[in-house]
């Protein structure tokens, strides 16, 4: 589930969809939460779906920490990608505003912490674009994504929370345990899935890389 102040936009006709700020989101602010309305496809169940609605699960999806590819109800999945994003994902599973996120502005994230199968071209042309982003992303840059999601995080009790009532019982209590300094904080190298994910689709890989740019989460991976 999305942040209820948001709407979904045309952004241009290459990039299409995006998420868009209704009103002033302050940084610290939980933007997205798996609630159980999410579709939630299984390693076993995506293997056997049907190559035209695998083609969809991997463009509208992102795949978490279990390797299951997780299908958002509602405009969050057309959240776009970009290398200097204003939401990332923490290892609680949960999105948060790592900056105040101002009326009519774009809301993106960090693809590169949701499991990619492959690279995938970026053109968010913001000053610290990395032209690609891949599997390796998270490795890379985890330490320094940590580093935001931490300083947004100490953020997260001063300002009003519309999500925290969706928050699953474990995770919310996580999350007051880190805030209250009585547990250790999670990497987002925790959303790496255990065991690698591949990606079974057959269609050629370069052909949907150009109909998913800027579109699906982590294909949300969205577009």
């Amino acid at each position: 589930m999305i942040h209820p102040a948001t709407e979904l936009r045309i952004v241009n006709e290459t990039i299409g969809y995006g998420v868009y700020a209704t009103a002033c989101i302050p940084k610290g602010t939980i933007v997205y939460v798996k609630d159980p309305l999410e579709i939630d496809l299984s390693p076993a169940r995506y293997d056997t779906l049907d190559p035209t609605y695998r083609v969809i699960a991997d463009k509208y999806s992102y795949i978490d920490e279990k390797g299951s590819h997780i299908i958002s109800w509602d405009i969050a999945k057309y959240v776009n990608h970009c290398c200097r994003p204003n939401t990332m994902s923490t290892g609680y599973g949960f999105e948060i505003a790592i900056e105040d996120i101002a009326v009519g502005q774009e809301m993106t994230d960090e693809y590169g912490m949701f499991n990619l199968t492959t690279s995938m071209a970026c053109f968010c042309q913001s000053s610290s674009c990395r032209h690609y982003v891949g599997p390796q992303d998270i490795d890379i840059y985890g330490p320094f994504w940590d580093e935001h999601v931490r300083e947004a995080l100490s953020c997260v009790a001063s300002v009003n929370q519309p999500l925290v009532q969706y928050l699953d019982a474990e995770t919310y209590t996580h999350l007051l345990r880190y805030i209250n300094g009585k547990e250790t904080y999670r990497s987002v190298t925790c959303l790496k899935a255990s065991v690698p994910v591949i990606s079974i689709a057959t269609v050629s890989t370069v052909g949907l890389a150009k109909e998913m740019v800027g579109k699906t989460r982590a294909r949300r991976r969205r577009n």
